[in-house]
């Protein structure tokens, strides 16, 4: 008789354990629901910790009633190569310079995206001016013999 207790006991102290469990499984589920609350991160533009161009920072936000995080900043790198009158985070392959505008003394040349640093919004294509260079004239003189 005994021994038919303490079966019984150890059954249902087994049951007790399983159910726990279980309901430990459906906390961490909702844990995980939790975190789809919050929305995607957003990143500013690198900005460089000194002059426009090498190692920077960018903050990121996000929104979301439960997020325990909403705001953080992430190291970044601007390349000191990259043209900065387009973005520092946007590299192009330019073109060759076209003929000079006789009109307007300038001439254009067209830029395709090349590459882009993360989350950064750089457009496909961009144009670029500058004004003709004048003809280089050389100035003939006479050599005075010693």
């Amino acid at each position: 008789m005994q021994q038919q207790w303490m079966c019984l006991a150890l059954l249902a102290l087994m049951i007790v354990t399983v159910t726990q469990a279980d309901g430990d499984k459906t906390e961490k589920q909702g844990k995980k629901e939790r975190k789809s609350d919050c929305g995607e991160w957003q990143w500013s533009v690198c900005v460089a910790n000194e002059g426009d161009c090498g190692l920077g920072t960018r903050e990121g936000t996000r929104t979301g009633t439960d997020c325990k995080q909403t705001i953080k900043t992430q190291r970044c790198k601007i390349p000191c190569n990259w043209k900065k009158q387009f973005g520092g985070e946007c590299k192009y392959d330019f073109e060759a310079w076209g003929e000079c505008d006789s009109i307007t003394g300038m001439k254009t040349r067209t830029g395709m995206l090349k590459r882009a640093l993360m989350d950064a919004s750089c457009l496909n294509t961009v144009n670029i001016t500058k004004p003709c260079s004048k003809p280089k004239t050389k100035i003939q003189g006479t050599r005075i013999p010693p």
